[in-house]
């Protein structure tokens, strides 16, 4: 059976294309020309190469590999499209030239989705498109099941994530997308590195789950019979580093949360943290603001970018407004007029709004921001002095020991960063640490335990330090305009089909 009539045939006789394949393998092994046993291809050009470049490749000899995506079948010459990692490129290949047994195999036994190996000469046809003028060819590979049609691809969005290879197969935009994600987290450690921070790697797995307010993963270590926790964040680790004398730490890394999934989150996600003695979180507004300016010109070639059809403006100053200002601004609530649990408490009903028994008046601040203020914060904004209740690892504001100096910044209604004047003080930790482990035990998965090593390393005395977390999957979500995080997860996590 012909490539173009296996094409035509009904979903329904799927198994018989398959069979055809097999068969077509089968026959290829029973003349000693098994191509599983092919172990080396000597390319030695690529495609985007020879379009960017076709005055010095023209008429000079090239070796090109790839999956055949395409073929157009006149008899005794073919044209078919070869797909390499960097795009695609037309061949033409003629039996005259590769010879009478080769092209029989070509055409009797190659199919769409084969990885061949194709040496020949560059040329243009009379229809002016750059093309190779093959010599030789070779199948390395052969695909025993047939690609999606090509009319209207792999468009099953659960069935992209799920088989990502066929994914990038067929959808050669996505591939970009990854492409853009790796020189994103390469222009990140390129500025890094410039402002002299370095690169650190600590544990996974940890015997106490802290440095955010998430439920983890646990998991067993069974020749030391304890049960262990998957990272929830990197910043413990990292703040000990400080203690012991690297002023300017980073990591970009893994962390696990046993959490919801949504277009925002996945259960592991990459983030990097940075830690730099002798600043605040001050320093880190204009370092974190400096360091998306930069990536974003270094990446896209403008500090204004398009997300969701919305311009962002990456490269002017970033507002800065505290959170009791933005619940004003958006809710009407000023929570300076509000000094006992009792009266937020009462405001909290008045906008129906739900709140805990175990809830502070900071917490119910942070209610009315999650409600009318998140989701209004489009361009870059920095939020700024948290209340202590929900922020257990930052330094208290001098002049309201309420709030701390913390912000978090939201691009287009989504929190992107986090970051604090660091807690130094031990007393101030350990009660703080004490206050989530009551609540822990009160039935709040997502506090953490009292951390002794940490408060150890405290006792010998922390610099005052600047830290931030910042979320890697949704800085490249906005870079390249993805709606999901599964669109920037090469392999996300997905509920089994069974």
């Amino acid at each position: 059976m012909s490539e173009k009539n296996q094409e035509q045939q009904p979903e329904q006789n799927l198994g018989e294309l398959l069979q055809i394949r097999r068969d077509k393998l089968t026959a290829l092994r029973e003349a000693g020309k098994d191509p599983f046993k092919i172990t080396k291809c000597d390319q030695d050009s690529f495609a985007s190469e020879i379009h960017a470049h076709f005055e010095d490749y023209e008429n000079k000899d090239v070796c090109i590999a790839g999956r055949m995506m395409s073929r157009r079948n006149m008899g005794k010459a073919s044209f078919i499209d070869l797909c390499d990692k960097t795009g695609r490129i037309q061949a033409y290949v003629r039996i005259n030239d590769v010879g009478e047994e080769s092209y029989s195999d070509f055409k009797n036994y190659w199919d769409l989705g084969d990885i061949i190996c194709l040496k020949g000469f560059v040329f243009k046809t009379r229809r002016g498109e750059i093309s190779v003028h093959a010599k030789e060819i070779q199948l390395l590979s052969k695909s025993l099941l047939p690609l999606p049609e090509k009319f209207h691809g792999l468009k099953d969005t659960d069935l992209r994530y799920r088989q990502r290879y066929l994914d990038l197969i067929v959808n050669p935009e996505v591939k970009e997308t990854f492409v853009m994600r790796s020189h994103i987290i390469t222009a990140i450690r390129a500025f890094m590195d410039s402002h002299d921070f370095l690169e650190v790697e600590t544990p996974v797995l940890h015997t106490i789950a802290g440095g955010a307010a998430a439920r983890p993963f646990v998991t067993h270590h069974n020749t030391l019979d304890i049960d262990l926790y998957l990272r929830i964040a990197l910043e413990l680790h990292l703040k000990r580093l400080i203690v012991g004398g690297f002023d300017r730490v980073y990591e970009i890394g893994r962390v696990f949360r046993n959490e919801g999934m949504d277009t925002r989150h996945n259960p592991e996600f990459t983030l990097m943290e940075f830690y730099q003695a002798y600043t605040d979180y001050h320093g880190m507004m204009d370092l974190i603001e400096d360091l998306i300016r930069t990536v974003s010109t270094k990446v896209k070639g403008s500090s204004k970018i398009t997300y969701d059809g919305v311009e962002l403006d990456f490269g002017s100053p970033f507002c800065r407004m505290t959170m009791v200002e933005a619940v004003k601004k958006y809710s009407g609530v000023d929570f300076n007029e509000i000094k006992t649990l009792d009266e937020a408490r009462a405001a909290a009903k008045e906008h129906n709004l739900a709140y805990e028994e175990r809830h502070k008046k900071g917490d119910i601040l942070n209610l009315f921001f999650d409600e009318y203020c998140e989701e209004k914060l489009i361009q870059p904004t920095f939020i700024t002095e948290h209340p202590v209740e929900i922020s257990p690892l930052a330094k208290r504001k001098e002049d309201d020991p309420n709030y701390t100096q913390r912000f978090e910044l939201f691009v287009m209604g989504r929190e992107l960063a986090n970051a604090f004047s660091e807690l130094n003080d031990p007393i101030d930790q350990r009660k703080r640490f004490e206050a989530q482990a009551a609540q822990k035990a009160a039935g709040d998965d997502e506090a953490c335990d009292v951390d002794e090593d940490f408060l150890t390393a405290l006792e010998y005395g922390m610099p005052p330090t600047g830290g931030l977390g910042i979320g890697i999957d949704r800085l490249v979500m906005l870079l390249t305009d993805q709606p999901s995080i599964r669109d920037v997860l090469l392999f996300p996590t997905m509920k089994p089909i069974d």
